[in-house]
Parts: C-alpha cells; structure tokens; sequence
C-alpha cells in the first residue's frame, strides 16, 4: 500500500502549506511506541539506525574530534602554553554577544584555573564596531599585552592585524564566520570555515566560535601534559566550562548536530550544578525557578546577556560569567535584566518600521530595508522578526546622518547568506561584511542599498525560491486529543535538545471543534478544542492572532472539524506543567 506523502491529506493547511512525514513516509511507523519514539525522532532528523545508540545519549566522547585536525590549532595551543608557562600578559579581545562573551569568558576562566590572569577587551558597539580594530589591538601592546586571542571575531580583520603584527603583538584568531580565500596575517588562525581546511575539520563548520574555543582549551590542556606542567598541580577539568558552551552555542543559532548536541546535552548538566555563580544569577533574574532547558538559554539567558553589548556596557556579559564575587553577579544580572526590557522596547518600535518599509518592496527576493536613527544593538534581532514574518532572508541598516549605514542579516535554511554577503564586499558593493550561512553582518554607504538589494535578488533569488518552494511543515507524530499530555511531552524531549538543524517535533492532534479561540498578550491567539470524546487540548500561537491563521480561527464556526499542528509543551506561564500545543499551524479535516 503507498503512504501518502501528506499527513492526513492535507496538501494545503490554512497558512497554505502541506503537511508531511519529517524524513518522508519510507519506514514510517505509524504506531509511534513510545519505546520506539525517540529512534524514530532521531532517525527523522537524518541518524542511521547503526547511529542511534549514539545519538540518542551523545557525549563528548563520542562526538569530540581530536583538536589537531584543525589548522593552525597546534600552533595557537603551544603560543597559549607558553604564555601559561612565562606568565605573559594576554588579553582575550571578543565580541559584544553572547557567543563572543561566552567565548572569552571560557578562555579566562581556563586560563585563570592555569595561574595566568588574563584580561578582556569587548570593543563598544557603536564606538567601535564589529571586531578588532588596528587601534585597539596597537593600544593594547603598548600597554603591555604580549598576545591577544580574538574570538568570534578576526576572520576578516586584514588591516587590524597587519597593524598588530607591526606593533609586535602575536595575535591568535578564534572564529567561526566565513573566511576568504587569503587569510589576515595572524599568529595562527583557528577555524574550521576557512578555505584551506580538511574535510574532517570542515565538517565542523556549524560550530559555535565558544565550540572552537573549546577544542583550542582541549589542546592547551594536552600540550600543558605533555610538558609536564601538571606534575605538581592538579589539571582544570575543561567539562565544568560546557554550561559556557551551551549558552553561546544555542544563543548563537549554532546547528545542533553532532558535537553541538554533545555539548548543550552535557552543559545543560553542568548548568544545573550552578558552579558558575553569573549564569546562577542571571537565572534568578530571569525568573527561571526549574533546572535551566534547552529553550531557556536562547530565549531567557541569552537574550540578557546579549542587552549588555545591544544597549548597555559591550563588557557586563564576560564580567557576569567570569566573576567570583556572588554580589557583583547579581548586580550585573539585575542590570542586564532591566537593559533587556529597555532593548525589547526599541526593538518593537524598529520592528514597526521595519515591516512597514518591507511590505512596501514588493517581491524581492531579500528583505533589505534601511532607517534613520534605527538603533544598531537591536537590527539583528529586526532582521530575525522580519524573516521569520516573511520566510524569506531580511537585512536591517541602521543608517547615519554621516557615514555608511551598519547592517545585520538573518536567512532562511538552505540560502547562505553569509557567502553572498562575502561576494558583494568583493564586488565593491560594500564597506565591510562577512558572517555565516544563517547569519551576516555588513557596513554599508547609503547611496549603495538599492544596488546591493539587486546584487543579492540576483544571487540568491534561486535558492530563495527553491527553498520557499519545498517549503512544508514536517509531523513527526499524530495524536488523539487526549494524547497531549505530559507523558508525551517527556517522550519528545527525549530526543533533543533541538533547536537550529535539530527541529523540535511537530504533533498533529485532532480532529477537534474549537470550543474558544481569543486573542490574548501582545497578539497571542488562544485556543480551547474538543475531541469527540470530550477530551480538551490548551493550544497557543504566538504573535500569530493578526496573520491568516488568527483570523481563520477566530472566525472558525463550532460545528467545523480542524486538525492542530505544533510542539507538545508544558505550561510554565502558570506554573502546573500541564501540556499544551504550541500551535503552528492548522488545517480544515472536513
């Protein structure tokens, strides 16, 4: 008998897409045993059945490469163990967000469970920019620095580190955004995106640049051993640093797969021993009251830290994560608490804008829309709402009254925005840019934005179209009404963490007659539905009450029959952890 490749038939849901088997219908087992449901989790998401005992705990040991396979790796860990071993000055310059601040603060906190007091440099958003400056890296040798390690920073800092180099300073790059085909002239340059790399270091790509610090810490580590500096101190477990590596790495929209899931999987564990006195507070100050998930670090942890590089002092997330002083770490918690509410305003306002100038283009392919006085702390997060509105890849510019405009791009799966952002710096359409496949940031001349948007129509309107195209939600289980439960919801999470290239599972449940839908909050559609046999399910969409599926739902009459597709969650909102559907999407099932 063929399987239909539509879930229920529905070839067309209300927000007009269909439905389908994640990992399509060959195998499908429909019976979902729920000691067979994380396998096929797992198995949907692209794992050989010969992997599954791997993936389904994964480990570093497991996943963990050796260091060497990177280039330049061996090369960056010596020069760090010798400033260990002659107490050099060094000074860890990062970037102003959660992956730069988590990158350098594992790097300090490594470096101080060495004996060696490192310092941090995290240049000022709207001073400095993006990145090492000449400046800054020439100021900090003549204030004594004898080696400075960028990270999530450098791939792209030509001028900067011929300035350093000339000044005398080593300098050794940590990143992980898209390279060219010359490198800047660097002490070493560690990262798996560059050009010249080997295939079984390139395979590591998706990681975080807090990811790629941690395999230089793991080389640092060996090469300590190996020259015997540990015969008489006890060696730092590099484990206790992984609640680091989960903040940055799911903050970051790192893919999580492979290595990644390792390390969420095993800092979530590390987190919740609450060794690290900063993430404790600022846990606190998000008012997470359970063990730290998954979810939290991209939506309640990582948010805040970031405030402080968006809207406030670039340097408050490495002094909140590299602190020993429990009343510095409230305060700097309680003070990024409260920059992530002023941040969250701004940003409404911009978004309010933003969409407007966007609805207003047409059919480009890239959303590229440009204002005045836009705060450039919050574009990023801008270009995020307006992908996730349109389903198509956004750039945001903040422009200036004098000066060219700074930019931050967010795509959509299947179109490498950093690539292009790389091609049109190279064609001169561009002050500066580069970044990686899901994420980019750019420097742009205001009297060069329509020129650019042509530029990247042409460039990648094929692969936006292909992807738009394919585009579907993906079912990995379908349930009565009365399946969703807590049970289930434990099952589901089973199989993570998800997040970036590790989807959550998507759940049909019904058929069911809505007994109420109201709009709720800023804009939130909530939804009680009946099954046949009485059972009720709690549903939500979020921001969703003004779009297709608001509108369909609110106006559905009772006696219509509907099938609901979303994630299975516990309610955190009130505090009982009943499950509910956060809904995204549905469709008519008569």
């Amino acid at each position: 008998m063929t399987v239909s490749p539509h879930v229920y038939g529905v070839s067309r849901s209300i927000l007009g897409q269909p439905w389908r088997w994640r990992g399509g219908t060959e195998g499908l087992d429909p019976g979902f045993a729920p000691d067979d449901l994380v396998d096929q989790l797992l198995m949907a998401r692209g794992v050989a059945r010969d992997e599954l005992d791997r993936h389904r705990a994964p480990t570093l040991r497991g996943f963990m490469p050796d260091p060497s396979l990177f280039a330049d790796m061996d090369k960056a860990a010596s020069r760090l163990a010798d400033a260990v071993e002659r107490g050099e000055r060094v000074i860890v310059f990062g970037d102003y967000d959660v992956d730069g601040a988590t990158s350098a603060a594992l790097l300090i906190r490594l470096l101080a469970m060495l004996g060696l007091d490192a310092g941090a440099y995290i240049p000022d958003r709207l001073m400095e920019g993006y990145g090492p400056s000449g400046e800054a890296l020439v100021r900090l040798a003549g204030d004594g620095a004898q080696l400075v390690v960028t990270v999530d920073c450098g791939a792209q800092a030509f001028e900067a580190l011929a300035m350093a180099k000339e000044a005398g300073l080593d300098v050794i790059v940590v990143d992980h955004h898209k390279c060219a085909s010359t490198l800047p002239d660097a002490f070493a340059i560690v990262n798996p995106n560059r050009l010249d790399e080997a295939a079984e270091a390139a395979a590591h790509g998706h990681l975080a640049a807090v990811g790629v610090a941690f395999l230089l810490g793991a080389a640092l580590l060996r090469e300590l051993r190996a020259r015997g500096f540990f015969a008489g101190r006890e060696e730092p477990k590099l484990i206790e640093l992984l609640d680091l590596v989960a903040l940055g790495t799911v903050a970051d929209v790192a893919q999580l797969r492979g290595l990644n899931r390792a390390f969420v999987t095993q800092g979530l564990k590390v987190m919740a021993g609450r060794r690290n006195i900063g993430l404790a507070a600022l846990a606190d100050a998000a008012r997470l009251t359970r063990a730290v998930e998954c979810r939290d670090l991209g939506f309640a942890l990582g948010p805040r830290i970031n405030a402080g590089g968006r809207v406030g002092k670039s340097d408050l997330g490495v002094r909140l994560l590299t602190t020993e002083d429990p009343a510095e770490a409230q305060a700097i918690a309680a003070e990024l608490d409260r920059l992530n509410e002023e941040r969250r305003a701004i940003e409404a306002a911009v978004t309010e804008e933003a969409e407007a100038l966007a609805a207003a283009q047409g059919n480009r392919a890239v959303a590229l829309v440009a204002g005045q006085g836009w705060h450039p702390g919050v574009i990023g997060i801008v270009a995020g709402r307006l992908k996730e509105k349109l389903h198509k890849p956004a750039i945001v510019v903040a422009l200036e009254p004098e000066g060219p405009g700074k930019g931050s791009g967010r795509s959509i799966s299947g179109v490498d925005l950093g690539a292009a952002v790389l091609a049109a710096k190279d064609s001169g359409l561009l002050v500066a840019g580069g970044g990686h496949a899901m994420a980019a940031g750019l420097t742009v001349a205001g009297d060069r934005i329509e020129a650019l948007a042509d530029f990247l129509d042409d460039r990648l309107g094929a692969a936006i179209a292909a992807s738009r195209d394919g585009r579907a939600l993906l079912i990995d289980a379908v349930v009565a009404p009365g399946g969703v439960t807590a049970h289930l919801c434990d099952a589901l999470d089973a199989g993570g963490p998800y997040g970036a290239g590790w989807p959550g599972p998507a759940v049909v449940a019904g058929p069911v007659n809505l007994v109420k839908a109201d709009i709720v909050g800023s804009g939130h559609l909530r939804v009680i539905a009946a099954g046949a046999d009485g059972r009720r399910i709690k549903a939500i969409a979020f921001r969703m009450a003004d779009g297709p599926l608001g509108e369909a739902l609110l106006a559905a009459p009772p006696h219509r029959k509907l099938w609901l597709a979303g994630r299975v969650k516990r309610d955190d909102y009130h505090g009982n952890g009943a499950a509910e559907l956060h809904l995204e999407d549905a469709a008519w099932a008569d």
